[in-house]
C-alpha cells in the first residue's frame, strides 16, 4: 500500500496551539488506535519547525527512556537527547514529539519541567485507555492541552478522494436552506454511502484509494477491529469489555431503547459495568449516548448513566463488525447500501453514522424516551443543546414517512425546543416546523 498523507482539520488546531501557546503549554493529541495521530504529528513537526526530535515510546531504547529519570540538570538532559537523536535543536524553533506517550508515563510527567524551561515545544500522542490507566503514580502536567483526533469526517474523506468542492456546495445549500433537487441529491447520497462503507480510518481510506476494492478495504477494517479486541483483552482480563465492544451492532437492533450489558456478560455489579463502559468510552473506539432524564439546555446535568446506547466511533468499522462472522461477499450491508436499499431493518447503520457526525462536529450525545400512553415509548434519537434551546434529531434510514416521536416531543416540551431536524436520505426541505435534512448535512446542525 502506498503511503498517503491526508489533510486533517486538527492540523489547524495544532497551528492555533503553536501560535497562541508560544511554548507555555504542551499539547496531547488523543484518539483511538490507527486514527492517524502519529502521521499527523510528524507531518506537523516537519512542516512547522526548523527541526524536531521524535521519541516513539512504543519502541524507544533503554537509553532514550533513561534520560527522563533525572531532570535535575536540564542542560545535561538536552545534551544527552541531542547526542542520542543526532538532531540540532533551536530555541523556540524546534519541537520534541513524544509518540505513544502512554507506553512511558514518566516522560509525560516530565512535560511540566520541560515546558517551564521554555526553549522548545512539546507534542504528545496517546492511544487507548492505558493513557489514563498508566498514570496512577505520576503527576499529570497542568501545562498540557488536549486535542481529540476522530476518524476522518466526511469532508476529510472527500479531500482524500481529491474532492475539494462538494462540501462547499453542501454548506451553501445549508446556508440557503434550499436543496439541490432530487437528481443532485441522489448523486450526493451515492457519494456519501461510499463514505459509510469505507469509513474514516486512514488505513481503510488508503486501501480504497489504491485499489477501489471494498473487499480489500474490509480486510483492513477487520485487522483494526482485531487490534481493538486484543487491546481490550490486554487491559480487561475478564474479556467482558471485549464482549461488550463486539456486541454493539446486535444491541442497536433491539427495541429496548438502551444498551443491555447483562445480556452480553451475564449478571454483573453496576460498578463493574460502569468501569467497563468508561474504559470503552475512554478508548475513543466508541461513542456513548446517554439518556437525558430532563431534556433541557444542561443535558449533562440530567444524563442517566445507567441508560445509554453505544455506537462505534467509525461507521466503516461498524459495517464490518455487524457481519463479523461472515466473509465480505456475505455482508449484505455493502450491497444494500450501494444499491440504496438498506431498509428499516438495517437503519441502525444510519443512526451510527449520525452519532459519528455529531461527535465530529463537537457534540456530546444524548437521547430521550417517554411513554406514548399505549405501553410503548416514543424515542428522540439525539438531542443537541444550542444556546438556550434543545434541538431534537430523529433519524430515518429511508425517505420521509412520519416523525411522530419528534412531533410529540416538540409538543411536550414546546418552550424548550429550538430547531428540529429529521435526518433522512432525501433532499433538504421544510415540513412545517421540521427541517428535513439529507444525512450528509448532519455535521452542519
Amino acid at each position: 500500500m502506498s503511503e498517503h498523507i491526508f489533510r486533517r482539520k486538527v492540523y489547524d488546531a495544532l497551528l492555533r496551539w503553536k501560535r497562541e501557546s508560544n511554548g507555555e503549554t504542551a499539547v496531547l493529541v488523543e484518539g483511538a488506535r490507527r486514527v492517524g495521530k502519529s502521521t499527523l504529528v510528524k507531518q506537523f513537526a516537519q512542516n512547522e519547525y526548523k527541526s524536531f526530535v521524535l521519541l516513539d515510546f512504543a519502541k524507544a531504547s533503554k537509553e532514550e527512556k533513561e534520560i527522563f529519570e533525572d531532570l535535575s540538570d536540564i542542560e545535561f538532559f538536552f545534551t544527552r537527547l541531542r547526542a542520542l537523536k543526532n538532531v540540532k535543536l533551536y530555541d523556540r524553533e524546534s519541537v520534541i514529539v513524544f509518540d505513544e506517550v502512554q507506553k512511558y508515563p514518566v516522560a509525560r510527567q516530565a512535560i511540566k519541567t520541560l515546558v517551564e524551561d521554555g526553549r522548545y515545544d512539546y507534542i504528545e500522542t496517546g492511544s487507548f485507555v492505558s493513557i489514563h490507566k498508566n498514570v496512577e503514580k505520576i503527576i499529570i502536567p497542568s501545562e498540557e492541552e488536549v486535542l481529540n483526533l476522530n476518524p476522518m469526517d466526511y469532508e476529510e474523506f472527500l479531500w482524500a478522494l481529491g474532492d475539494d468542492t462538494s462540501m462547499d456546495m453542501i454548506r451553501e445549500a445549508w446556508d440557503r436552506k434550499r436543496g439541490f433537487g432530487d437528481a443532485v441529491n441522489r448523486k450526493s447520497m451515492r457519494d456519501f454511502r461510499l463514505y459509510m462503507l469505507v469509513g474514516g480510518m486512514p488505513q481503510a481510506v488508503s486501501k480504497y484509494i489504491d485499489t477501489r476494492d471494498l473487499a480489500a478495504v474490509d480486510k483492513v477494517k477487520r485487522s483494526i477491529i482485531r487490534l481493538y479486541r486484543n487491546d481490550f483483552q490486554k487491559i480487561d482480563k475478564t474479556g467482558k469489555a471485549m464482549s461488550l465492544f463486539m456486541s454493539i451492532p446486535s444491541q442497536l437492533t433491539n427495541s429496548t431503547h438502551r444498551f443491555q450489558p447483562n445480556t452480553v456478560i451475564g449478571r454483573t455489579r453496576a460498578e463493574q459495568i460502569d468501569g467497563l463502559i468508561f474504559m470503552m468510552q475512554d478508548s475513543k473506539t466508541v461513542n456513548v449516548c446517554y439518556h437525558a432524564n430532563d431534556p433541557n439546555v444542561g443535558l449533562d446535568l440530567s444524563s442517566n448513566h445507567s441508560a445509554y446506547k453505544i455506537f462505534l466511533s467509525d461507521t466503516g468499522l461498524f459495517v464490518t463488525l455487524a457481519f463479523w462472522d461472515k466473509d465480505f461477499p456475505d455482508n449484505s450491508i455493502y450491497q444494500k447500501l450501494l444499491s440504496d436499499n438498506l431498509g428499516v431493518n438495517l437503519g441502525y447503520v444510519y443512526e451510527n453514522m449520525v452519532a459519528q457526525m455529531l461527535v465530529a462536529s463537537g457534540n456530546r450525545l444524548f437521547y430521550y424516551t417517554f411513554p406514548d400512553g399505549n405501553k410503548h415509548n416514543y424515542e428522540v434519537d439525539f438531542l443537541c443543546s444550542r444556546g438556550t434551546k434543545v434541538c431534537p434529531v430523529e433519524v430515518k434510514s429511508e425517505g420521509y414517512r412520519t416523525h411522530r416521536s419528534l412531533d410529540e416531543f416538540c409538543h411536550k416540551y414546546a418552550s424548550r425546543v429550538g430547531d428540529r431536524f429529521l435526518v433522512y436520505t432525501k433532499d433538504l426541505r421544510k415540513d412545517t416546523e421540521t427541517t428535513m435534512l439529507p444525512i450528509y448535512m448532519t455535521g452542519l446542525i
